[in-house]
C-alpha cells in the first residue's frame, strides 16, 4: 500500500518524507505559486490555472489570491464557489464544498492532523480526515476547519471559530470550539435594511 492509499484510507502515513508525495506536493505549490502571481485582471489566466490545481470544479467560481493548498486533486468545489484572500486547504484528503460557498479571508480547512505519539510524529507520520461543506454556506473571516468535519447546508460559521466537530445544517456556530448558537429563522431576513 502506498503512502498515498494509506491517507486515504485513513491511516497514519508518511507525509513528509515519502518522495512521491513531495513530487505531487511540488507541483500544486508551483502552480499556486503561479495562479497567485497572475495580476487581478488576469482572470482568463487565472481561470486556466486554477482548473489544473483543484480536482473538480462545477460552474464559475472565484478563488482570490493569494491561495495554497498541498495536492489541489482532493479539492471538489461546487457552482458559485468564493473565497476571499489567504484561503488555505490542506487536503491531504477530500475536501468537498457544496454550491454557493463563501468563505471569507483568512481561513484554512486542514484534513492533516499529525501523529500524537512523539516517535510517530517525529518520523513524519501524519493522518488525513475529509472535510465537507454543504450548499449555501457562509464561513466567516479567520474560521480554522479540522480533520473530518461536515458542515450542513444552509449554515453560518461565525469568524474566528475553530470547527473541530460536525455543524449541523440551517444554523448559526461560532466559538473555539465551535458549538451552534442558534437556528437561522424566517426572521433573520429582516436582520439587516434593505431597498429592493
Amino acid at each position: 500500500m502506498t503512502e498515498k492509499e494509506k491517507a486515504a484510507a485513513g491511516f497514519l502515513y508518511d507525509a513528509n518524507y515519502d518522495e512521491a508525495l513531495a513530487v505531487e506536493r511540488a507541483k500544486c505549490k508551483d502552480l499556486c505559486f503561479l495562479y497567485n502571481a497572475c495580476m487581478p485582471s488576469e482572470t482568463e489566466k487565472q481561470q486556466e490555472i486554477i482548473h489544473k490545481i483543484l480536482g473538480k470544479i462545477k460552474g464559475n467560481i472565484c478563488i482570490t489570491a493569494p491561495f495554497w493548498c498541498d495536492y489541489g486533486y482532493n479539492i471538489s468545489v461546487g457552482e458559485n464557489f468564493y473565497t476571499n484572500h489567504d484561503v488555505v486547504i490542506l487536503d491531504g484528503a477530500k475536501v468537498t464544498f457544496g454550491d454557493n460557498v463563501f468563505i471569507a479571508p483568512g481561513c484554512c480547512f486542514s484534513t492533516a492532523g499529525h501523529a500524537l505519539d512523539v516517535e510517530q510524529r517525529n518520523a513524519g507520520l501524519e493522518i488525513a480526515f475529509p472535510i465537507t461543506v454543504g450548499n449555501n454556506v457562509w464561513i466567516g473571516a479567520n474560521v480554522t476547519v479540522l480533520p473530518g468535519v461536515t458542515i450542513g447546508d444552509d449554515t453560518v460559521i461565525g469568524a474566528g471559530s475553530v470547527v473541530n466537530r460536525d455543524i449541523p445544517s440551517g444554523v448559526i456556530a461560532a466559538g473555539n470550539p465551535c458549538r451552534v448558537i442558534r437556528k437561522i429563522t424566517e426572521k433573520d431576513k429582516d436582520k439587516y435594511k434593505s431597498i429592493l
